[in-house]
């Protein structure tokens, strides 16, 4: 019988070591990716309105277009569309040239806006460099805290910006966020997520936008400041009209 026992114990504690295995930081940003919406991203068309600006996103495997659709104070249509290829304007359905550089500057400006949206899928970029910190916790809930970088190549303009995900070690939400940058000179935000929302299977949230005025401050700290009320609302960014079309069963 204490052979049974023994034989039970070790099966017990195998099984136990199995549930509490380490995740890594791409294993968790997978599940949180998962969570979110997974291979549905992949083949989806997601449309919204942001700032009373129309955008809509399509991706088919690989390929990826990304549109803005304005109208400016002349009254002309602008929209601006940015993929595989590069960025291009439209002035009333004609294709309008404009310098390189602006062509930076619209191209971040498009691709930003559809990235917050639809984190975390973003995450999982060849050019993202991922690093687990550690946990932490919020608001009485635990959350691994996951660091990202970004390569220079195929970072994009602004991959010396640093970000820092609050992913709940439970269930892989994306509740809180933060991030630094240089542009501007320079400054410290930290969002927390609030209406999440489940349409044709991903997930979307709308944020509270807090910043500090200590722009040298380690993103790992925020946390603790939002809770000690210590970081000034900046904004409320929400994500409205959300309509999302999946070209193919997922």
């Amino acid at each position: 019988m204490k052979y049974v026992s023994l034989l039970l114990f070790v099966v017990l504690f195998a099984s136990c070591g199995e549930d509490n295995k380490k995740l890594t930081a791409n294993e968790i940003v997978n599940n949180a990716i998962k969570n979110a919406g997974g291979e549905r991203y992949e083949n989806a068309e997601i449309d919204f309105v942001f700032r009373n600006i129309r955008y809509k996103s399509k991706r088919e495997g690989g390929k990826y277009n990304y549109q803005r659709r304005m109208t400016d104070s002349a009254g002309n249509n602008i929209q601006d569309v940015l993929d595989n290829e590069g960025f291009q304007r439209f002035v009333n359905d004609s294709l309008r040239e404009i310098p390189d550089s602006l062509k930076v500057a619209y191209g971040n400006s498009v691709n930003s806006v559809h990235y917050f949206v639809q984190l975390p899928y973003g995450l999982n970029a060849d050019a993202a460099n991922k690093e687990l910190l550690g946990k932490d916790s919020i608001a009485g809930r635990e959350y691994y805290e996951v660091k990202v970088t970004f390569s220079e190549d195929g970072g994009g303009t602004d991959h010396e910006d640093e970000y820092l995900y609050w992913i709940e070690t439970e269930n892989f939400e994306v509740d809180y966020l933060a991030y630094n940058f240089i542009e501007n000179e320079g400054g410290v935000r930290f969002r927390k997520a609030f209406n999440h929302r489940i349409i044709e299977g991903i997930r979307f949230v709308d944020y509270e936008n807090y910043k500090y005025e200590d722009i040298s401050i380690p993103l790992e700290k925020l946390d603790s400041l939002y809770e000690k009320r210590e970081l000034d609302l900046l904004s409320v960014i929400e994500t409205k009209d959300v309509k999302v079309k999946l070209n193919q069963d997922n």
